[in-house]
């Protein structure tokens, strides 16, 4: 078992962080503000060739993998834009790239993995509902047989990116539930212009993670072309775990580096704070061993993330190992955080220190984009072979 990176993948990671940097905490803070998508960001990712990391080379990709990935949003992340960078590439290369690549048509990967490798168009995925949200069997959006498509009506909820986007994966119900054979039968993804007659949507307002929008979307009859399905028709529910459990890779990647960049804030500002007497807070082992914890949980977690991230790459089962270290990365990140704002004291609370958007943005992820509930079901089922709670 070798836990060495590659030559390779250390200049890729360094080369992460360089793109990081040139951006800064200052930047993050300004768009958070301001609720702007980081638009300059995500094309300086996309000029260096770090959005297609895992995508195929024939379409503009390096053909690498998820464990690459998984390091370039550490760096990124940690360099300033902490959580967010996740659900960039969440959104991009993961809801758009992986669904595409993998279950795509020759033609759709054709037309658009160069254009979202290059960051030329943005995607975003629309799965919630407001009656099914973690229960994804039970949404009711469906798409009617039309000629030689579909037409496509319902509503989403918390849709990640659409603002920013100009394609939506989306999953509705081709078939009803009392017309399968089982509860896992007639779900389809499909891959549809986010500009379309009778698509709509609304943004919510919410504490944290404000570079993304987040939005109701209502489908009032929308067109939907026989081309546009990404891949089985009714057959869809396996192939969007897929697409999900990749997505837990990049989120805990993501809380990895926020936590990472956190602490080190903490440890910077205590190193130079002097109380009673001139020492530096530095010194008190009351606010060196919290964060020593957190910092070692968050190595737990990520180690496991790269496990999941390997495991993909070598096209073995993941699902436990992307769960486990997402579960275990949102709480480290969380209380890492937290602790980091506390060492700070007052001035953590101060948006000039950073830390309190930091500290927004990961709350988010103790419940999104699966909740620690959900995760714990998963383990308690799969792994410890209970019987199902619900």
């Amino acid at each position: 078992m070798d836990f060495d990176l590659t030559d390779e993948q250390k200049m890729i990671a360094e080369s992460a962080r360089k793109v990081g940097e040139h951006f800064g905490l200052d930047y993050w803070r300004d768009h958070d503000a301001r609720k702007a998508f980081p638009q300059e960001f995500w094309r300086a990712v996309c000029d260096a060739g770090l959005c297609g990391v895992a995508l195929p080379e024939e379409h503009g990709g390096s053909g690498l993998g998820m464990v690459e990935m998984a390091l370039i949003i550490e760096q990124l992340a940690a360099a300033g834009g902490g959580c967010t960078v996740g659900q960039l590439f969440m959104i991009n290369p993961i809801f758009g790239g992986v669904s595409i690549s993998r279950f795509g048509s020759e033609a759709m990967r054709r037309e658009l993995l160069p254009k979202i490798i290059s960051g030329e168009i943005n995607c975003c995925m629309a799965l919630t509902e407001p009656d099914a949200g973690s229960n994804s069997l039970e949404i009711k959006t469906f798409a009617t047989r039309a000629g030689n498509g579909w037409r496509l009506s319902g509503r989403k909820i918390w849709i990640t990116g659409v603002e920013s986007a100009q394609k939506m994966l989306v999953i509705a119900r081709t078939t009803k539930v009392e017309a399968s054979p089982k509860r896992t039968h007639g779900l389809t993804m499909f891959m549809i212009d986010v500009a379309r007659e009778g698509l709509t949507y609304a943004p919510i307002e919410k504490v944290g993670t404000n570079t993304l929008s987040a939005c109701n979307v209502f489908f009032d009859d929308v067109e939907v072309d026989g081309s546009e399905i990404i891949g089985t028709l009714d057959g869809g529910w396996y192939e969007l775990l897929d697409v999900l459990n990749t997505e837990r890779i990049v989120t805990t990647a993501g809380l990895v580096g926020a936590a990472d960049l956190a602490i080190r804030l903490a440890v910077d500002y205590a190193k130079d704070r002097r109380v009673f007497g001139g020492k530096p807070i530095a010194s008190y082992q009351g606010l060196q061993f919290p964060l020593a914890q957190h910092w070692a949980e968050v190595q737990c977690a990520r180690l496991m993330n790269l496990k999941a991230a390997a495991q993909f790459d070598a096209g073995k089962p993941f699902g436990t190992e992307a769960n486990v270290g997402k579960l275990i990365a949102s709480q480290a990140a969380s209380a890492g955080i937290e602790q980091a704002m506390q060492t700070m004291g007052g001035m953590g609370f101060a948006k000039d220190m950073h830390v309190e958007r930091l500290w927004r943005d990961a709350r988010l992820f103790r419940f999104a984009p699966i909740s620690e509930e959900m995760i714990l079901n998963f383990i308690a089922g799969q792994n410890l072979g209970l019987p199902r709670s619900y």
